[in-house]
């Protein structure tokens, strides 16, 4: 039986006229696209608004994108400063960078802005959670066509493989690896899946869908990095910094949708609270203690003022 191994694209740029198309920044860029496209549709469906959901991802992209790639210059110091360094820390198209960053820089960003906006920050990174899924299981496919961040060896039917002059020191020998870029799109894939489920089924909000995001995506991600062989520096004995980190979100994820399950139960019914069209009506005769406290907490998980009027636009 001969095996069916994968074979690693023989391009990883191309030129339209002057212009050099490296295909790791179209996988981002795909990614980036069906994030928006999905999270779109939900912040609609929860009654958000178009405007406010395109202002608020306007900002917490290209931040994300500086912070994707500052932590991983910043936890790869060696690669890009120093003595033997060979790599430019400004050519994101050369691979290097860092989901956790990304989401960290562009969440921070998209909290600022939402709180600008009057937004329920945490609905809407509920609404956002499975694109983001979705959009780093296209992005692992950058990884596919620049030939790095694969797995250790292996003759599995489903090894990659890799040319040698992609192999890391000490692999020379190998020709096949595990396709970490897969295994980990297809887990990001299934969590996408798993998350649209769950917030019908269940009737996710406040946050929860977001927290299930980074729980299982952390789990996921724990097992992909003990597979790598890239160079990451080691923690806690054998253990990866990048696996360290992994481990730590996961746990994050787990407490922090205990704590919302416990003290943030339901789901919001008002995402919005910067315009009239976005409040409800809660002054007639027919309102119950129910609908306005409803209405009360969620501004208060909004972090707003129900009541205060929307910032003045500057002319």
């Amino acid at each position: 039986m001969i095996p069916l191994f994968i074979p690693s694209p023989s391009i990883s740029v191309f030129s339209l006229g002057p212009l050099t198309i490296h295909i790791y920044s179209l996988c981002i860029i795909l990614g980036i696209v069906a994030a928006w496209m999905i999270g779109v549709r939900r912040w609609q469906a929860r009654g958000g608004s178009t405007e406010s959901f395109e202002t608020v991802l306007l900002w917490a992209i290209p931040v994300g994108i500086v912070g994707a790639r500052f932590y991983h210059v910043m936890t790869h110091l060696g690669d890009y400063f120093g003595p033997g360094a060979d790599r430019h820390w400004w050519a994101t198209w050369e691979g290097g960078i860092a989901i956790y960053g990304a989401i960290g820089f562009g969440a921070l960003a998209a909290w600022v802005v939402a709180r600008r906006r009057r937004i329920a920050f945490a609905a809407l990174a509920d609404s956002l959670a499975p694109g983001i899924a979705v959009g780093q299981a296209l992005g692992r496919f950058g990884n596919w066509f620049n030939q790095e961040l694969y797995g250790l060896p292996t003759t599995l039917p489903w090894g990659l493989e890799i040319d040698p002059a992609h192999r890391e020191p000490g692999y020379g020998q190998y020709a096949t690896f595990h396709p970490t870029f897969l295994y980990e799109s297809v887990w990001n894939l299934a969590v996408a899946g798993t998350l649209i489920w769950a917030d019908r089924k269940f009737k996710l909000g406040r946050g929860k869908v977001f927290a299930v995001y980074i729980a299982l995506y952390g789990f996921g991600r724990t097992f992909t990095e003990s597979l790598r062989t890239d160079y990451s520096y080691d923690v806690f004995g054998p253990l990866r910094f990048n696996a360290a980190v992994a481990m730590l979100i996961c746990l994050v994820g787990v407490g922090l949708l205990i704590w919302l399950v416990r003290n943030r139960p339901g789901r919001e019914e008002v995402v919005e609270f910067g315009s009239v069209e976005a409040k409800p009506d809660v002054t007639g005769p027919n309102v119950t203690d129910g609908a306005l406290a409803e209405v009360a907490k969620s501004a208060d998980d909004a972090g707003v003022d129900a009541e205060s009027p929307p910032p003045k636009e500057d002319p």
